[in-house]
């Protein structure tokens, strides 16, 4: 579970790190990330809409998400916010494929 300081919880970060952050596209998720020279710790939010599926699997989808961005909490900078956008593929997505995506895109553009 991400602590309160490492989540992003406004609307307004999130449109501006999906507006004007750097992007990085996979098979079953899209990442988000604008880094600044803020020091504060790293912030992460989700967008996991309808189209995934039912709440129960958003949920999931939701959770996983949040776990690898646990594990990936050292390896982002400070300052930097990232967004993830599951797509409706994320739904049948074994947890080490969400992982290896993530992680791949953090590494690319938070590291």
């Amino acid at each position: 579970m991400l602590a309160r300081p490492n989540r992003l919880t406004r609307g307004a970060d999130y449109k501006a790190v999906v507006r004007r952050g750097l992007r990085c596209a996979a098979a079953h998720t899209v990442t988000y990330v604008r880094t600044t020279d803020e020091q504060r710790p790293a912030r992460f939010g989700f967008i996991v809409s309808k189209q995934v599926g039912s709440a129960v699997v958003r949920n999931t989808v939701r959770r996983r998400l949040k776990a690898v961005c646990h594990d990936e909490l050292t390896t982002v900078r400070p300052g930097s916010d990232v967004v993830i956008r599951a797509l409706p593929s994320a739904a049948d997505a074994e947890y080490s494929v969400l992982h290896d995506e993530v992680s791949r895109c953090i590494a690319r553009r938070a590291a």
